[in-house]
């Protein structure tokens, strides 16, 4: 069986979208060249853990231990920068708040890229907005394919995950409450 079959197999376990699965092969295929193998010794307590987490999330242990210090390595290098698990799978975060380091180039952007207008207006130190301007100057590709993912949402994809939800304009408020 080839990597990709295997791969495929591991995401089996998991409910997601054949084009999850296709990007994620896309990225983990096109980048099997690029790394090197690196030996690292955990204590046993630690292994099974790893190995616990692998399964619930469908991959293997080495897969997601690689994923998890190349993480870290990040969290070092960038301050205010914390990974967490999320709808659209783990995602770089500014610290201490809920938005995505995308969703707050996104913000940036709808400032005219002012890192003190979009600061002021998420009600963040400036050096938050800095942070989310350097990670993505370092992860270009990664923050805009999430903006453009984003962007991709229409209503009716949004009323499938969101039953019950409706537009503004079909509330027929009064334009003072819109």
């Amino acid at each position: 069986m080839d990597g990709a079959g295997i791969l495929a197999k591991g995401y089996a376990r998991r409910s997601r979208t054949s084009k999850e699965i296709q990007k994620h092969l896309r990225f983990r295929i096109t980048n099997v060249a690029a790394t090197t193998v690196v030996s690292v010794r955990l204590a046993p307590n630690e292994v099974a853990k790893l190995k616990q987490l692998a399964r619930r999330v469908g991959r293997s242990p080495s897969e997601l231990g690689a994923d998890l210090l190349s993480e870290s390595i990040r969290r070092s290098d960038f301050a205010f920068i914390e990974f967490r698990d999320s709808a659209m799978g783990r995602q770089a975060y500014i610290q201490g708040t809920r938005l995505a380091v995308w969703q707050a180039v996104t913000v940036l952007r709808a400032h005219g890229g002012n890192v003190a207008k979009a600061a002021a207006h998420l009600r963040w130190p400036e050096a938050k907005a800095h942070a989310a301007v350097a990670y993505a100057k370092a992860f270009p590709d990664e923050i805009e394919e999430a903006v453009q993912e984003n962007e991709s949402v229409d209503f009716e994809q949004l009323s499938r995950l969101l039953p019950g939800i409706q537009r503004f304009d079909d509330l027929n408020l009064p334009k003072s409450q819109k």
